[in-house]
């Protein structure tokens, strides 16, 4: 077997002599006095608790990063926002139910085949159909109680396994705890943290991404009579 250029470089400088090739594959030998002596510890460690829980006390969920645009004023999302929330919380032809301010998600949903109760929603309640996802800005735009109020609503327009996506302003971190302790006295799993960000100008020459929205998935649970 030639020596190639990886090879050439573990034998350089490495503080080994040249690899011996055994049962167990390529391996080192030290290289004498004041060379390092390679890791020998086989012992079998757990894996390290995540760190970085929204509620005190509860493992923390899968944080999400998706780089998307801003959403303009008086809009719940950009564009780019409904597509991917479209794409990655539904297949087709599932119902879902639209609870924004403005057409980003219709136009997603419209695009890549799913059903929507976009008017029945704003009009006369969330519809009698069951939704695979409910999508709704935060504050709502209607009058819907307290937080707990709202998502047992959401609870019962859900499928089993549906999801319902929070998308809120990143300004006020305290809104994101006490609406997932909301969702889970209503029943409901809180199951991933998306933060969205963007590009803004600072300087002629500098740009920082800006963290501009937070959305709280929670899902209906599927066991029993959905997870009440």
């Amino acid at each position: 077997m030639s020596d190639g250029p990886a090879l050439q470089a573990c034998q350089v400088g490495s503080g080994f002599d040249e690899p011996v090739i055994g049962v167990l594959g390529i391996v080192s030998t030290p290289a004498g006095p004041g060379a390092t002596v390679p890791m020998t510890d086989r012992t079998n460690h757990r894996v390290p608790v995540p760190v970085g829980d929204v509620v005190p006390g509860d493992r923390p969920v899968p944080v999400t990063v998706w780089p998307v645009p801003a959403p303009q004023p008086q809009e719940t999302m950009s564009h780019a926002m409904g597509v991917r929330l479209v794409h990655n919380l539904t297949h087709p032809s599932e119902l879902i139910i639209d609870l924004t301010d403005g057409p980003q998600l219709v136009h997603a949903i419209v695009a890549v085949g799913r059903r929507s109760h976009l008017w029945t929603a704003r009009s006369m309640g969330w519809g009698s159909e069951a939704a695979s996802l409910i999508v709704a800005g935060w504050p709502p735009a209607a009058d819907v109680g307290a937080p707990v109020e709202f998502f047992a609503r959401g609870r019962r327009s859900l499928l089993p396994g549906g999801c319902l996506a929070v998308l809120l302003p990143h300004a006020d971190p305290v809104a994101a705890v006490e609406l997932v302790l909301a969702a889970k006295q209503a029943g409901l799993a809180y199951l991933q943290h998306i933060v969205a960000i963007g590009q803004s100008s600072r300087g002629r020459h500098r740009r920082q991404l800006d963290i501009h929205t937070d959305v709280l998935v929670v899902m209906r649970p599927t066991g029993g009579d959905g997870g009440a």
